[in-house]
C-alpha cells in the first residue's frame, strides 16, 4: 500500500516526512498537480460499477486501489506547468485529479473540502468558540461605525488580514498591527476588516496536532511585540506541556473541522492563558522540529502509514 504526497518539488517539510516513511519501508509517490498534464499523467475507468485509476509521475505508476493515505501538503495549482496553461485547463485537471482521488478509500490529511473550509478565518473563530478555546473578542465588518464602536469598547485592538498572506510573488507581508487611538475607520467600507482585542502576550505558542498526538512549543515574546511572525525576540522555541483544557478543545476543534492535521497559534498572557488566534490546516512544522527536536515528522509518517479501512 502506497502513500501519495501532493506537494511541490521544493518542500523541505515534505522531505522530512519522506525520510521517515523511507525508514519505515513505506512505499510513497510524490505528485505535484501542477505537472498535470505533462510530467504527471492519470487515467480512470468507471465501467459496470467498477473503478480503476492510475497516476504516473517520474516513471512511477500508482494504482488507486493501492493507496493507503493521501497527504495534501503543498500542492501546486493543477496544470500550472502546462505548456499553455489556462483557467479552463486548471479546472479540468483539478476535477479529473481530485475526483479520481475521492473515488478511493484512502485516508486524507487533510480532505480538500474540509481543508478549504478550515482556511476561512471567520468560520475558524466560530468553531474555536464552540470547542472551548479562549478567543479574543473579534469583529469582521465593512461598517466604519461598527469598527469605531469596537475600538472604543476594547480600547486596545489590532487589525489583521481576514485571509492571511495574499498570493503575491514575493509574498506581501501583512503583520498584525495595533490600531492607533485616533484611527480613521472610513476605509473599512472599502473591504472587510478584521479587528480583534489586543492580547498583551508573554509568549507565542505553536501547537501541532497530528491525529491524536499534540506537540506544543513556546517562544518568549519581546516586550510589546504584536506579531510573533516578524522580528527577533532573542528566544528560541521550547517544548511545553499541553494544558488539559487546551487538549480537550483541540480534540473538539479537529472533530468539528474534520482535520487530521492542524497547526494552532496561541498568545499566552501574563496569567498563562492560551488565547486562540488561528488554526492553519497546512501549517509548517519543520522549524518547530528543528528547534525543539519534537518528532512531528515521524508522527505524520506514522499517521500516513496506517492502512485505509
Amino acid at each position: 500500500m502506497t502513500v501519495l504526497i501532493l506537494t511541490s518539488e521544493e518542500d523541505v517539510t515534505a522531505d522530512m516526512v519522506v525520510a521517515q516513511l523511507h525508514k519505515r519501508g513505506v512505499p510513497l509517490v510524490r505528485f505535484d498537480p501542477a505537472d498535470l498534464p505533462g510530467d504527471g499523467t492519470l487515467s480512470a475507468e468507471y465501467v459496470r460499477g467498477e473503478f480503476r485509476g492510475y497516476l504516473s509521475t517520474g516513471g512511477r505508476v500508482v494504482s488507486m486501489d493501492g493507496l493507503r493515505s493521501i497527504w495534501v501538503r503543498r500542492p501546486g495549482e493543477p496544470a500550472a506547468h502546462a505548456p499553455e496553461p489556462s483557467a479552463w485547463l486548471t479546472a479540468e485537471s483539478g476535477q479529473a485529479l481530485y475526483g479520481m482521488l475521492h473515488s478511493t478509500s484512502a485516508r486524507w490529511m487533510n480532505e480538500p473540502g474540509a481543508a478549504a473550509r478550515a482556511r476561512l478565518k471567520p468560520w475558524q473563530l466560530r468553531v474555536a468558540h464552540r470547542s472551548g478555546f479562549p478567543v479574543p473578542a473579534t469583529v469582521v465588518t465593512t461598517y466604519p461605525q461598527v469598527a469605531r464602536q469596537f475600538a472604543d469598547q476594547y480600547r486596545h485592538v489590532v487589525v489583521k488580514a481576514v485571509s492571511g498572506k495574499p498570493p503575491h510573488d514575493p509574498p506581501m507581508a501583512l503583520p498584525t498591527t495595533l490600531v492607533p487611538p485616533d484611527a480613521d475607520f472610513a476605509d473599512v467600507a472599502a473591504g472587510p476588516t478584521l479587528l480583534q482585542r489586543y492580547i498583551a502576550k508573554e509568549a507565542d505558542i505553536r501547537l501541532t496536532c497530528v491525529g491524536e498526538e499534540l506537540f506544543a512549543a513556546r517562544k518568549t515574546a519581546a516586550p510589546g511585540q504584536v506579531d510573533g511572525r516578524y522580528g527577533e525576540t532573542g528566544h528560541t522555541w521550547e517544548p511545553v506541556p499541553v494544558p488539559d483544557r487546551i487538549r480537550r478543545a483541540v480534540t473538539r476543534y479537529t472533530e468539528l473541522a474534520q482535520l487530521a492535521y492542524g497547526a494552532f497559534d496561541f498568545a499566552e498572557d501574563a496569567e498563562g492563558t492560551w488565547w486562540f488566534l488561528e488554526c492553519n490546516q497546512g501549517g509548517q512544522f519543520g522549524f518547530i522540529e528543528l528547534e525543539t527536536e519534537q518528532p512531528v515528522a515521524d508522527a505524520v509518517a506514522q499517521w500516513l502509514s496506517i492502512p485505509a479501512d
